[in-house]
């Protein structure tokens, strides 16, 4: 065994061995192999065939892949000052690597003559569409520049890695910041039980007495959603949106980080002889151009848009009349929201979580799977990064394990935002035999807090965050049912972006489901499952304000298309006022002035969704569509199996799941669907046409 743990393949990485003074030796050890294989491949001595030249060239990938993934994953989980310097300290080498073999001219010329030769012909689907796709990456990626662009390019991908990293820091930094201490437990009137419990303890744990609120998803979105206190609501959702700018410390400002990544997204779209990102973007996406996905936009907010007016009004009366709110203010709106619905519908988010625990929850989930997918999922045991950290294995009908996958469901403070899944190993086939993929599900819920008689009460999940929990789920098995053996295709590699939330959105739709929620639920204390007039109330209060969520998704959608399609960064027009344009057109609620949304919008700054954020209603059109045929299954010939459909779920595993990115995303769907994807079910999914 390597004394170094980044360099050691020979199973899962042990995340208790890896220290910051690691990476650097394993990312240079790394780097020099590559490069030297490189120069072999790219000899005349080396035939341009899949396993001569191809093959090798996938296993040194992978085990830079595999170690900088390592490296990664702590530094999104588990941030401390030394791997955060040793991470940026080292990122600009990976970057400036994959940029260098990107720019390769000699192997872009090798796979051109593979491309061209008999064998190509002979290669399977998912070897040839690996070759198509590293001729696309090869040119988009500045191979066929002269000489001088192809170094100002290169620049370009560093310093955009760099400002990318120093974003989410920022976002990172900034929510951690902020706390509020309450010292009388009256002014946290409304907050439910189990938020101010885990305020206390955070209170306790830095040796003070009272209640300490954060700006983590746990504890703001609840108190925004609960507190009866009106100015408390007004100072957490200034902090929240304000945060990152110019109103809080200025080295955590992503106002000038904006600019910069524009300005260079921009100029590298020019080197490649686009006019803009959102150009570049698209060519590896399912949509054809920034002008298709605009109307895409446009057309479903022309059709949200008057439900959205008509669920503004509403709330507006109803605060006025029943609230004592005359102005409806931005902090006001989780507030009212939630009292409306409880008036409405006569429950509350609250009762409902009270049903919703972590291991029930998880249970049930499991049985979905298990039930159209034919898998079961096993607890399993590994290293991980945090205790609370758990494993799984997912196993075939015949006892074989087909996959596996960590489960990081709560929040900490050294963990960066939102939810999201990622990968540890990826399924191929090696010299050494099948390599069985294995998953990172990663969630911020609030953990089981400690009750007065000393006990921990279970950790227990909203439906949204179950819904979340789902989502994230369906990224995971679309990574772990791959039966692609090549790695540039399988699981969710080569999927275009615009489709990869396809299986994703598409589980999210069984958390509304009878016959799977009256088998996932159990009161914390009664342990009973929840009555069927709660869940009758829930369905009837799921497409409550449907209208308004949809626009505010086609608010950040369309900002972010034309913020890299037609928005001028040196122009005088500043993205919050593009922001702002856009929001006149499509939102019903505008943010204060003061609102700084755009400096904390991770997923097109941060993160991968430049010129992608359209991807989510795209993807939820498709897995709408994808998931009714499950509801028809229930109405027709096979209605006895209920929407747990094994036949219709077997279709799905084949045709969507396991073939991965060996075909183009339109090609599954149609073998899926038998026709070509249609945006009524989403429509009616959100009440916004009858079936």
């Amino acid at each position: 065994m390597t004394s170094n743990p980044l360099l050691d393949f020979s199973g899962l990485p042990r995340f208790g061995a890896i220290r910051p003074e690691h990476i650097t030796p394993a990312v240079e050890q790394l780097l020099a192999e590559n490069r030297t294989l490189i120069t072999r491949q790219t000899s005349h001595a080396v035939p341009a065939t899949w396993a001569g030249f191809v093959a090798p060239l996938d296993d040194a990938a992978e085990r830079l892949s595999r170690a900088w993934g390592a490296v990664s994953h702590l530094h999104g989980l588990l941030d401390s000052p030394e791997l955060r310097e040793a991470y940026n300290a080292n990122q600009p080498k990976v970057v400036q690597y994959h940029t260098e073999v990107g720019q390769n001219l000699a192997l872009f010329e090798k796979y051109k003559a593979l491309a061209a030769s008999t064998e190509f012909t002979r290669l399977s689907g998912a070897q040839r569409r690996i070759i198509e796709n590293e001729l696309r990456d090869f040119r988009l990626s500045g191979a066929e520049l002269p000489a001088e662009k192809k170094l100002r390019f290169a620049a370009i991908m560093e310093e955009l890695a760099k400002l990318a990293t120093r974003f989410s820091e920022n976002v990172l930094d900034a929510t951690n910041a902020f706390s509020l201490l309450i010292d009388d437990e009256a002014g946290l009137a409304g907050v439910p039980e189990d938020v101010r419990l885990a305020a206390r303890e955070a209170a306790q744990a830095k040796g003070r007495s009272g209640w300490e609120l954060s700006l983590r998803a746990p504890c703001v979105f609840p108190v925004l959603q609960y507190a009866e206190d009106r100015e408390l609501r007004h100072k957490l959702y200034y902090a929240y949106q304000t945060r990152a700018s110019e109103f809080g410390e200025t080295r955590l400002d992503n106002t000038p980080i904006i600019a910069d990544i524009l300005r260079l997204r921009r100029e590298a779209a020019r080197l490649l002889g686009h006019a803009s990102h959102a150009e570049v973007s698209l060519i590896p996406k399912m949509a054809r151009s920034p002008l298709e996905v605009l109307a895409f936009l446009e057309d479903l907010a022309d059709k949200a848009l008057p439900f959205a007016r008509r669920d503004y009004a509403e709330l507006k009366d109803f605060a006025a009349g029943e609230l004592g709110i005359a102005v409806l203010e931005a902090w006001d709106i989780a507030y009212a929201s939630e009292k409306l619905r409880a008036k409405r519908y006569a429950f509350s988010d609250q009762e409902v979580k009270q049903y919703f625990p972590e291991n029930k929850v998880l249970e049930g989930m499991f049985r979905v799977v298990e039930k159209i997918f034919g898998i079961r999922v096993v607890p399993d045991e590994v290293e991980t990064w945090d205790a609370a950290v758990r494993f799984f294995r997912l196993v075939a009908a015949d006892e074989s394990t087909i996959g596996r996958f960590y489960l990081d469901l709560y929040a900490r403070e050294t963990k960066r935002g939102g939810a999201w899944m990622d990968e540890a190993l990826t399924r191929r086939r090696t010299s050494a035999g099948l390599q069985l993929p294995v998953a990172y599900l990663i969630c911020n819920f609030s953990a089981p807090v400690g009750e007065s008689n000393g006990s921990k009460r279970p950790a227990l999940f909203t439906h949204d965050e179950v819904i979340t929990l789902f989502h994230e789920f369906g990224h995971g098995l679309h990574h772990l049912l791959s039966k692609v053996d090549h790695a540039g295709v399988s699981g969710i590699h080569g999927v275009e972006w615009d489709a990869v939330e396809l299986p994703s959105q598409f589980m999210e739709n069984f958390c509304w489901e009878w016959e799977v929620l009256s088998r996932m639920t159990a009161h914390v204390d009664s342990g009973a499952a929840m009555p069927r007039e709660l869940y009758d109330k829930m369905i009837a209060a799921r497409n409550f304000q449907s209208g308004m969520q949809m626009v505010r998704q086609l608010e950040f959608s369309l900002f972010d298309m034309h913020l890299y399609h037609d928005f001028d960064p040196d122009g005088p027009k500043t993205p919050l006022q593009l922001l702002d344009e856009i929001r006149q057109r499509t939102a019903v609620v505008i943010p204060p002035a003061w609102s700084r949304f755009p400096n904390n919008f991770s997923h097109i700054f941060g993160g991968g969704y430049s010129a992608g954020y359209y991807s989510y209603k795209w993807a939820e059109v498709l897995s709408a569509d994808a998931y009714s045929a499950f509801e028809e299954a229930r109405s027709g010939d096979d209605a006895e199996g209920g929407v747990l459909n094994p036949v219709v779920g077997a279709r799905f595993r084949d045709e969507i799941l396991a073939v991965g990115g060996s075909r183009p995303s339109m090609e599954s769907f149609h073998a899926f669907r038998g026709r070509a994807p249609s945006p009524a079910a989403l429509l009616r999914h959100n009440g916004m046409i009858t079936a």
